[in-house]
């Protein structure tokens, strides 16, 4: 793809979602339900690439890198995949467990997925990353674009508290599902879609497996 083709498709991906950020924001208890068909559109697959390029990271499962990719042919893989997603027929593979030491001594599990599935889950997050960022208050800082956890921090110490403030390091995966558990994490995510596909997508994932 050339500058000109590589700039129309970044184009085309943000003016769509703003579009959906604009009819979320307009409407906070609607329910979208024709999403699935964004996923693979060509502009969305594009940006989604040029995001898992920018964040490198190491193979997965299939041992397929990034660089093999371009060897091959991004247009080629791109396509591949828009075609087993609009045919029903995208599998995610199992993702690849490395072990991450901590300062305690402890050890963190990451899931390598391949960059195949990477890059179809930035295409779901380009889809509906802009539906729930109408949501959030400008308070929250966790997993959303252009912010993070040391801008947080920042801020509380900027904020003049009347109240005793203790800050508390916790494995937030793991506290996410003490709080609501993996159906509970599951329905928030349907009261803003509830697409039987992109359903269907999500469930996949989750039990792609690890080896």
């Amino acid at each position: 793809m050339n500058a000109q083709g590589a700039n129309h498709t970044r184009v085309a991906a943000r003016q769509l979602q703003r579009a959906l950020y604009r009819a979320a924001k307009a409407s906070p208890t609607r329910r979208f339900h024709a999403l699935y068909d964004k996923v693979y559109r060509k502009d969305v697959l594009a940006k989604a690439w040029q995001e898992v390029k920018a964040n490198a990271g190491a193979a997965g499962i299939d041992e397929r890198t990034i660089e093999d990719i371009e060897q091959s042919g991004v247009e080629g893989f791109l396509e591949a995949l828009a075609t087993d997603l609009r045919e029903g027929r995208y599998r995610p593979r199992a993702v690849r467990r490395v072990w991450i030491p901590k300062p305690d001594g402890r050890q963190r599990p990451l899931g390598v997925p391949t960059i195949r599935d990477r890059v179809c889950q930035a295409a779901a997050k380009v889809v509906l990353e802009p539906i729930f960022e109408a949501e959030f208050r400008p308070s929250s800082y966790g997993f959303r674009p252009k912010r993070s956890a040391h801008q947080a921090g920042e801020q509380i110490r900027e904020t003049d508290l009347s109240v005793g403030l203790h800050l508390q390091n916790l494995p937030f995966v793991e506290w996410l599902g003490t709080l609501f558990g993996r159906q509970g994490l599951s329905q928030t995510g349907t009261q803003k879609s509830c697409e039987r596909k992109r359903g269907e997508l999500r469930r996949a994932a989750h039990h792609g497996g690890c080896t």
